[in-house]
């Protein structure tokens, strides 16, 4: 399958499509940032969280009607960005969008979810003569705040063309993998790699302390060099401080290294990183940590070193 990469955004092009109706359905750490980002950018025109409470105080801030439900939502937007957690929810929100759907109207799913999902969600709106991109995508929260998120996209090349003005405000690059699912594939090769580097910075941080090296001047070093990622620049510090604030929950990750697993099944593949991760994180879900930040796998990488416990996990 041909990656397709988008030439770059401008903003002569946001303002042809000034006239576009963008909505966000899922006000959650990533939903809300994408609605600031389009708000700034001019293509907002409503807002619709599960839990009403706690979409009034964005949308007040935003200024913009916060729908009844999302099939209203659905009837004032040429464009519906949806930014929830699970299948199951994707499905019952994409369903209640193709209630208030016009033909020609669009929906992006941001969500993480299973190739079979993004395909019955496209279906229920194809029925009403409505396009389906499945669109995850990575940055995390501060991406997601700061407009420069990389999402990968599954779904017909011209419907995205349609809407790159929208993924302009959210993102600062798409690229086509192929039709509905791709995007998907996609981002579950993504969330392997996250595991693999968020265990190697929580082992190599823990070893680093239990050295006793000064981690303040090793740090620098470390995201200077060869070893450097984003994740180490972002969190490191915040890491060996205890401060575990999410930007990517474990029970989210967890929740797509499943999905990533069942990928995997349909190859006759058992990837050790995949299932080494998943042990884990289920060890912090036990111990009720699965709201933090996966950078918590620090938490049990630490208890390695520790006098009696020296052992793997």
């Amino acid at each position: 399958m041909r990656c397709v990469r988008l030439r770059a955004w401008t903003l002569s092009d946001l303002s042809k499509e000034r006239n576009m109706k963008v909505g966000v359905a899922g006000l959650g750490a990533m939903g809300r940032g994408m609605a600031r980002n389009l708000a700034a950018a001019g293509l907002l025109v409503g807002v619709w969280n599960r839990t009403r409470a706690n979409g009034e105080p964005l949308a007040d801030e935003l200024q913009v009607p916060l729908a009844e439900d999302a099939t209203a939502l659905a009837r004032q937007c040429d464009v519906v960005i949806t930014c929830v957690s699970a299948d199951q929810d994707v499905l019952e929100v994409v369903g209640a969008l193709a209630d208030g759907v016009s033909e020609g109207d669009i929906v992006i799913d941001t969500s993480t979810i299973g190739v079979d999902t993004a395909e019955a969600a496209a279906e229920l709106l194809r029925v009403q003569g409505a396009a389906f991109l499945d669109a995850p995508v990575t940055g995390g929260s501060e991406g997601a705040e700061a407009g420069t998120l990389q999402v990968m996209v599954g779904g017909d090349p011209d419907v995205l063309e349609r809407v790159r003005p929208a993924l302009a405000a959210i993102g600062s690059d798409a690229t086509h993998f192929g039709p509905v699912g791709y995007g998907q594939r996609a981002k579950a090769v993504n969330q392997v790699m996250v595991a693999g580097i968020v265990q190697a910075i929580s082992e190599s941080l823990s070893f680093a302390e239990a050295s006793g090296l000064d981690t303040e001047r090793l740090l620098p070093v470390l995201t200077g060099g060869a070893a450097g990622s984003r994740l180490l620049e972002r969190r490191g510090s915040r890491i060996l401080a205890g401060d575990f604030e999410p930007g990517f929950r474990v029970a989210l990750h967890h929740k797509d290294l499943n999905l990533c697993r069942d990928l995997l099944r349909k190859l006759d593949v058992n990837l050790p990183l995949v299932e080494m991760t998943l042990k884990h994180y289920d060890r912090l879900l036990e111990q009720g940590y699965g709201d933090e930040d996966t950078s918590a796998l620090f938490r049990l990488k630490r208890e390695m070193f520790q006098s009696g416990n020296r052992k793997s996990l």
